[in-house]
């Protein structure tokens, strides 16, 4: 792909609302300009900050620099949603903004939309005063689900559709399929409507669950300051979500559950969580380029919508089969630094906040996959393997991680555009083939491979652990405890 090619994915008639301009919000535009025709003097970004006022200008954007209130969002977006002739669309790139009241917002108005995550407004994630299992993603995706239920149908809204949410559970259709030729099933692929389909495919091949395992290598040029938070991308969401309890969809094969797990009471119960944050919740995992690793089992909305998906139940409507399934990150080096330093201060963030953009970064890769486990060819991992170097050659203004992310929302963009009837919908239920076929471009290599490395292996042997040796891939085998 190179600037004589780009392939233009259709025709944006009405304007275009981008809510929030960081580091995601500033490697889409470029994305947009690219892959669809549209008027861009009816392009406008809304961001509170100014420190990308600059850019905004040389782009010809128009810039309103609001913060958009539980108050004041209806009176601020609903001129510029639906300003002029043709079908707005609605790019939801922010923090702190209610995502479902956006989505309800936009589809009022014929509106298409989509974002990376089920965001609350703000307060949601530090409210004291809530229980824990109600400052989960299960409770905020419990919101979404329920406005879909009561408003099936109409304008697409496309929810959480990022590089995870959303890539990962394009990469889990795709890796089953690949899996499931591997290992000599006979098996007719299932479209994309048949979820049930989906899931006895999964429990035919075996697999046991999902890690959604990612390691980020990129490194800076210079070290990391004191009392600063860095990350290669956004600092608060990642904070926000490192702060949640810890979350996994909790699969059908587990046996045991640690003594701060708890389940939910309410809705369709295939997940739990524990009492502790993600962000200080350790897992063992496996990814390709450094093979067996530590990674955080940070809370995210895929870990519960991938378990859901992939759920069989018999004809009493009881449960036979669910994978468990959960985010096990290894961030870069200088934000792991940067979570001990806010752990150690009782959990306060530093003061200073900084996204690491492709000039500050000197090197190193965003390896990120989906590891299926459990079955006879032990675990199979297939994802992106996209250096900082091949982002910087691919789009402007990104790193690696987040031109995985930013060509997601492109995906994603796209499919709504081309199905613009299909109402709330998860990546989960969206045409992987397609997504992937938009996106793959931008995904430096995506590679399967297949390790025999278990949560069992590379124990000193030091010291007494509670384990059970009878299944490999327990839970109580992968919790770091």
């Amino acid at each position: 792909m190179n600037e004589q090619n780009y392939p233009v994915y259709g025709e944006i008639t009405g304007p275009i609302v981008m809510i929030g301009f960081g580091s995601i919000g500033r490697g889409t535009l470029p994305l947009i300009e690219r892959h669809f025709k549209f008027d861009k003097s009816r392009m406008v970004v809304i961001e509170p900050r100014n420190d990308e006022a600059e850019l905004l200008k040389k782009h010809g954007i128009r810039h309103i620099q609001a913060h958009v209130t539980k108050d004041n969002y209806k009176t601020l977006l609903k001129p510029l949603l639906t300003e002029g002739e043709g079908q707005g669309f609605c790019v939801n790139l922010s923090v702190d903004i209610s995502s479902v009241d956006l989505m309800k917002l936009c589809r009022k108005h014929d509106v298409l939309y989509v974002d990376t995550v089920v965001e609350p407004w703000l307060g949601f994630y530090f409210d004291k005063g809530m229980d824990n299992s109600e400052r989960t993603n299960y409770a905020l995706r419990d919101t979404m689900r329920k406005e879909k239920a009561r408003n099936p149908g109409g304008t697409t809204a496309v929810s959480t559709c990022g590089a995870n949410p959303g890539m990962v559970s394009w990469l889990v259709k795709q890796a089953l399929v690949n899996l499931s030729n591997e290992i000599g099933l006979k098996f007719d692929e299932p479209s994309q409507d048949d979820r049930e389909g989906w899931a006895k495919l999964m429990k035919k091949a075996g697999v046991k669950g999902v890690h959604i395992a990612e390691r980020d290598t990129q490194r800076t040029k210079h070290p990391k300051p004191l009392n600063v938070f860095w990350n290669t991308w956004s600092v608060e969401g990642f904070i926000s979500e490192g702060l949640q309890p810890a979350e996994l969809g909790w699969g059908t094969h587990e046996k045991w559950m640690p003594k701060n797990g708890k389940k939910f009471k309410k809705g369709h119960k295939s997940a739990i969580y524990l009492e502790q944050p993600g962000g200080n919740t350790r897992v063992r995992t496996w990814c390709p380029t450094p093979g067996p690793q530590y990674g955080f089992l940070v809370t995210h909305n895929e870990s519960i919508s991938i378990a859901e998906y992939f759920t069989v139940r018999d004809k009493d409507d009881a449960v036979t089969y669910r994978p468990t399934c959960h985010y096990a990150y290894h961030p870069s080096n200088d934000a792991i630094l940067s979570l001990h330093e806010m752990f150690g201060n009782g959990g306060n963030a530093q003061p200073v906040q900084h996204v690491l953009d492709e000039d500050e970064l000197v090197d190193g890769i965003d390896e990120l996959g989906v590891l299926l486990y459990g079955h006879e060819k032990n675990a199979y991992w297939f994802g992106s393997r996209l250096s900082l170097d091949q982002a910087r050659k691919l789009a402007p203004y990104q790193n690696a991680t987040g031109l995985q992310v930013t060509s997601a929302v492109l995906a994603g963009m796209v499919w709504a555009l081309e199905n613009p009837k299909a109402g709330i919908v998860e990546a989960d239920e969206m045409d992987y083939k397609r997504c992937l076929e938009v996106q793959t471009p931008y995904l430096g290599p995506v590679e399967g491979h297949y390790t025999d490395w278990t949560p069992l292996d590379g124990r000193p042997g030091l010291f007494p652990e509670d384990l059970d040796t009878s299944d490999p891939w327990q839970f109580r085998n992968v919790l770091v405890r």
